[in-house]
């Protein structure tokens, strides 16, 4: 099965191009934004819905400084220091998950500090609209023809152009149900109820880091990285096991402290 062959460019305008992998980003952001002006309008949420779009700028920026630096930094520091300017082609794609994680991390907590919240206040209210927008990213990977699975022999295997003949996981559309869909699912579920604060944070964390390790055994590692170790390990898996370890040890002292309380 071929993979579609979608053109990355959505929209030509002159010298001017519109790429479907930022177009899925502003995607993300919008459906983050319907979504957290709903929640900010619920009896007793402790949010005003005006205050959606000031967090999700904050949002916004650590998605992309921290995604993009977190790509240069864990994933290709050897060619962005040989072509610095690319640095700054994000249209190409080449953003990383962990390092988006960091940059939020920092931009809630400066929120938080501006808005006198408590930083996992924010962080709770952030974890249940962060699904969709790793959603819409990965299906930007799957039209950009980027971070194919490795080969393989099932049924829905396709052959992506660049990766050679054979058939492979699309390993994007994986990524996209578990960590778009299914997440977003598990933490919409457990968060119609009360929950200590914190552990929704907490177990955005683990499954996601969960999601991920298991995605990698079917995800082609990064070329120049290969496997780290053992002939399976790769770089996805090593930054997503903290965060299992994390979410596990969060959702602990988030209930502990709440029956301390």
């Amino acid at each position: 099965m071929l993979a579609p062959d979608i053109d990355p460019v959505a929209i030509h305008l002159g010298p001017l191009k519109v790429h479907w992998y930022g177009l899925m980003y502003l995607i993300g952001f919008l459906g983050a934004w319907w979504l957290g002006v709903y929640r900010a309008k619920r009896p007793g949420s402790g949010w005003r819905p005006e205050e959606i779009a000031d967090l999700l700028f904050y949002g916004a920026l650590g998605v992309i400084l921290g995604g993009r630096l977190g790509y240069v930094l864990f994933y290709n520091l050897a060619h962005y220091l040989e072509h610095p300017v690319e640095v700054f082609y994000i249209w190409s794609g080449g953003m990383s998950f962990h390092g988006g994680l960091l940059g939020v991390i920092v931009a809630m907590w400066l929120y938080a500090r501006r808005t006198r919240r408590g930083f996992f206040a924010v962080a709770d209210f952030v974890a249940l609209l962060t699904p969709l927008g790793l959603g819409a990213g990965r299906l930007g990977n799957f039209i950009n023809h980027e971070l194919w699975g490795r080969v393989t022999d099932v049924p829905w295997g396709m052959v992506f152009p660049g990766a050679g003949p054979l058939p492979r996981h699309p390993s994007q559309l994986y990524e996209f149900m578990l960590e778009g869909v299914v997440l977003f699912i598990i933490l919409w579920l457990y968060a119609r109820r009360p929950r200590p604060t914190a552990s929704v944070s907490g177990l955005f964390l683990l499954c996601y880091g969960a999601f991920r390790f298991l995605v990698e055994f079917a995800r082609e590692p990064d070329a120049h990285l290969g496997y780290l170790a053992f002939d399976w390990v790769t770089m996805g898996q090593v930054l997503s096991l903290p965060m299992v370890l994390f979410g596990a040890g969060l959702i602990g002292w988030a209930r502990r402290k709440s029956t301390a309380g």
